[in-house]
């Protein structure tokens, strides 16, 4: 299952070994316990990758291999492409943009693209300290 977790100043993209059923059963539980608002819904989530990332044509090849239409990639401009994903927004139902997106796909799928994530991010970094 893939992770991705929206919070006011960051995103974070993570692998985690749970099904996606299972990780919501607990996540659904935990927000009982503690009287919390939990809100379940299907929705989408979008992010950069750079264009001349090494595994960007790699994950071309994937997606279209991928029939479940699940991943989508959108040329954006010369330097970017956007990974759109299909998958379930779970936040506390306020209007905010904090929350988190799961979605599953393949093993292979779902670790190849965060390896392809966090090499975009020490690209990023490194380009930030120049």
């Amino acid at each position: 299952m893939l992770k991705l977790t929206y919070t006011e100043r960051s995103f974070c993209l993570e692998c985690i070994p749970q099904s996606l059923e299972e990780w919501v059963a607990q996540r659904v539980i935990f927000a009982m316990r503690v009287g919390q608002n939990l809100c379940v819904e299907p929705s989408t989530a979008s992010f950069l990758l750079p264009v001349d990332l090494p595994g960007v044509e790699a994950l071309k090849a994937e997606v279209k291999r991928d029939d479940r239409e699940v991943i989508a990639l959108c040329v954006c401009d010369s330097e970017y492409v956007e990974v759109t994903l299909q998958g379930s927004w779970l936040s506390n139902g306020a209007e905010d943009a904090v929350g988190v997106f799961i979605t599953t796909m393949s093993d292979r799928t779902e670790f190849f693209l965060q390896k392809l994530w966090q090499e975009a991010q020490a690209c990023a970094s490194v380009k930030y300290e120049v």
